[in-house]
């Protein structure tokens, strides 16, 4: 498995992929996607509150790439570096980083499932993190 920007991505951002792998769930997953959930594609749904909590542990930007029928897929940007921990659930399907659109928590976190489940995901890291860190 590998993300978008992961032969560049350094040391911590791989083990954090890692980690996250561990900690992906139905449960963390965008309602909406919950039926199509599986171990084999742990990164469906999971693309705005992964980035915010990237965010939270990185610092940088969250960005959004404009998905047909509304919406943005978010991945983030940390000192000049992009890279998409949940690309992935995209199989192929080859995405635009360049035409994006910064994303704020306060709009995505005001759909309450969301920031439940952006807290629920970020608990479970905190959890891993503080058995082995990363950073």
């Amino acid at each position: 498995m590998s993300f978008y920007g992961y032969e560049a991505a350094p040391e911590n951002i791989r083990e954090l992929y890692e980690k996250l792998l561990s900690c992906w769930s139905r449960e963390t997953c965008a309602p909406r996607m919950r039926a199509d959930w599986s171990p084999e594609n742990p990164t469906l749904g999971q693309c705005s509150i992964t980035s915010f909590i990237v965010q939270d542990l990185l610092g940088g930007e969250v960005y959004g790439i404009p998905l047909p029928g509304g919406g943005a897929h978010c991945f983030n940007e940390v000192d000049g570096f992009r890279f998409d921990l949940t690309s992935e659930q995209f199989g192929n399907k080859k995405l635009d980083y360049v035409n994006v659109i910064k994303q704020r928590r306060e709009d995505h976190f005001a759909d309450p499932d969301k920031y439940a489940r952006y807290l629920l995901l970020k608990e479970k890291l905190l959890g891993m993190l503080r058995e082995k860190p990363v950073f």
